[in-house]
């Protein structure tokens, strides 16, 4: 099994406050709230499963058992100067790439590395690599 990989470049995905929306409903006669998904964010999701899947091919990467544990480190390149959280990134990065690098994001250890300005190609970097047992 791989243990450790080269990055993965994926776009910067939607900030956890614009991905989900909330929609109130009925249902039987009870007002119930969902979180749904952006367009914003289906369309990244799809986006990135697919660079995902072939990145994975490439560097033949192999999705560890279900309770391995997967270490995630992230690189974040902004395409401005404006102050923001590279945390707020993570939700969707993670619901981004499970099923796909790793069976459950519950197993993930995520970790910001660092985060600067690329104003041509913001973009997110991604190493994952597999904790011994």
């Amino acid at each position: 099994m791989s243990t450790e990989s080269p990055r993965l470049v994926l776009p910067l995905p939607p900030p956890d406050n614009h991905a989900y929306v909330s929609r109130v409903r009925h249902s039987h006669g009870h007002l119930a709230v969902a979180r749904v998904r952006t367009e914003r964010t289906r369309a990244y999701q799809e986006t990135a499963g697919w660079l995902a899947t072939e990145w994975r091919a490439k560097v033949r990467w192999r999705v560890p058992k279900p309770g391995r544990k997967v270490d995630l480190r992230y690189w974040v390149f902004w395409p401005d100067r404006r102050r923001r959280d590279a945390g707020n990134l993570l939700k969707v990065l993670l619901d981004s790439l499970e099923g796909i690098l790793y069976v459950d994001d519950s197993a993930v250890l995520p970790r910001a590395m660092d985060y600067s300005v690329d104003r041509e190609h913001p973009r997110v970097e991604v190493e994952v690599s597999v904790r011994p047992e």
